[in-house]
This record gives C-alpha cells, structure tokens and sequence, in this order.
C-alpha cells in the first residue's frame, strides 16, 4: 500500500534516534530541516494507513501502534512525517506514525520504508 526509499541521508538524521524517532521528508524538505531528516520519494499511499498496518524498514517489521491525523496527507502531499519508536497508543502530534517500542535498525542511503 506504500512503498519508498531513502534517497539522501541528512548529516544530523540520526540525532533523534535516541528519542526513538526519525523524520522522513520528501524532496522539497526546507533548508533549516534537510540535515536531520532522512529524505525518500513522495510517493502515494494507495490506502488509509491505519494500526492494523505493519512498518517496514527493509525487512525489519514494526508494529504501528497509532497513526497521527495528518500522517496520511503528509506522506502523501510532502512526504514528511516522524517515525516515533515508542509504542504509544495515542497521537500526541498529528503528523506522526507511532510504532512499538524496538530497536531502530540503521537506516542508510537505499533503505526501503514500506507500510502493509
């Protein structure tokens, strides 16, 4: 139902992970932002994204525990949402996707974000 890649990885993207969160954003991430994201393909989410929905990066599954109101229309129209690794169960920020509480696995240049 969705599928992209990382194309370029910000020099500071990591920063976050260890408050268990990525930033994805598409081509058009603004210049202040561009070095802490991870910067994919905006690509169209062929269905509503919902907790019945499984992450993937690579082949590394993770749970999706919530799903912000905005993240729909975000990743569709900019490709930016954040990744919350944290297993919460309510949306504290519209455009997040919340995901169980597990290890980031690393994310490079080709790494392929799908959502099932």
């Amino acid at each position: 139902m969705y599928e992209t890649k990382v194309k370029e990885v910000g020099a500071e993207a990591s920063a976050f992970e260890s408050e268990k969160m990525i930033i994805l954003f598409g081509d058009n991430a603004p210049s202040e932002l561009i070095d802490f994201c991870y910067i994919i393909d905006i690509n169209e989410v062929s269905n509503e994204i919902t907790e019945e929905n499984v992450l993937y990066l690579n082949d590394e599954a993770y749970n999706i525990t919530k799903v912000g109101g905005a993240v729909n229309k975000n990743l569709n129209d900019l490709g930016h949402i954040t990744l919350k690794f944290d297993g919460s169960e309510e949306a504290e920020q519209s455009g997040t996707l919340y995901l169980e509480d597990k290890k980031i696995v690393p994310i490079d240049k080709g790494t392929r974000i799908s959502i099932n």
